[in-house]
């Protein structure tokens, strides 16, 4: 029952707030960057204490940092402009902070440890991190920045990726409980995941697809065809993204990521999916509809 009132609280509540919040429009989204930052934070605090019941890594406060840096250039990349004739090119500076952090991590555990044992595991598991929680999460802030010619279109590209995404997750659980009970098991990952689930996903993706065609025709334009392989790809970097952090928590032991968010589990359990898609999302519509960022 409990999850049942948590999966309609975040279809109900939680994905009309983050809709107000996207639509908040205040220097190219800086509240949804304010956001995007702290759930970033919590993300890799989450995914660092994961990481540490079964390893070592080389220091988490580091990678806290450097973690949070990642969001917080995406958004003064993303809102500097405004005040300023200042063009920046924040694909490039984000991918710049990337590379720079991780040689900072390395040369910090080649020059202040002594024992090298666990080195190997430390630096993939450090670096891992910082390009899950924090690279990754800057494909949602440059979202922010979303431009058709001269027209700003962030609010209807946020919002056509946050459906998608939702509506996946959603349909899935749905029809997963309706008609899944005979057909589970068929992801070891997650054995309650039910096949009708991943189809239910993969309609509900493909259906936000259409909706946000159909309502922003000038934008989404071309044959359909383009934002049904959109949503469908999206169901399953959706599906794949839930999986994967399934595989973390399994691996470690645990059973929720965390319990800063009631009947749900940690930030990570609600970003999971997220993570996954938003990379694949930006370039999708850059190659189909040609935007720019």
């Amino acid at each position: 029952m409990s999850k049942v009132i948590s999966r309609l609280g975040i279809f109900f509540i939680g994905i009309p707030l983050m809709l107000c919040l996207v639509f908040l429009n205040y220097l190219n989204h800086l509240p949804l960057h304010i956001f995007l930052i702290l759930s970033s934070l919590f993300v890799c605090n989450e995914l660092c204490n994961i990481f540490l019941k079964k390893t070592s890594l080389i220091s988490k406060k580091l990678i806290i940092f450097f973690n949070s840096l990642l969001p917080f250039t995406a958004a003064l990349a993303g809102v500097l402009p405004c005040f300023s004739d200042v063009t920046f090119m924040t694909s490039e500076i984000i991918v710049i902070v990337f590379v720079i952090e991780v040689i900072l991590l390395l040369a910090y555990e080649v020059f202040t440890v002594e024992d090298f044992g666990d080195s190997l595991v430390r630096m993939a598991s450090s670096s891992f991190i910082i390009f899950y929680s924090g690279f990754l999460m800057t494909y949602i802030s440059r979202f922010s920045i979303a431009r058709m010619g001269n027209s700003d279109i962030s609010n209807q590209v946020i919002v056509a990726f946050l459906l998608m995404v939702y509506f996946c997750d959603s349909f899935a659980w749905f029809f997963g409980v309706l008609f899944g009970k005979n057909n589970r098991g068929i992801v070891k990952a997650s054995p309650n995941k039910s096949l009708i689930g991943f189809f239910g996903g993969i309609a509900g993706s493909i259906g936000a697809g259409i909706l946000v065609r159909f309502i922003w025709p000038e934008i989404f334009t071309g044959s359909i065809v383009k934002i049904i392989v959109t949503g469908a790809v999206i169901s399953i970097t959706s599906i794949t993204g839930d999986l994967t952090e399934s595989v973390f928590k399994r691996s470690a032991g645990v059973k929720d990521s965390g319990a800063i968010i009631p009947g749900r589990g940690g930030v990570l359990d609600s970003f999971d999916s997220l993570l996954m898609s938003a990379p694949v999302f930006y370039y999708l519509i850059k190659v189909f509809y040609g935007f720019s960022f």
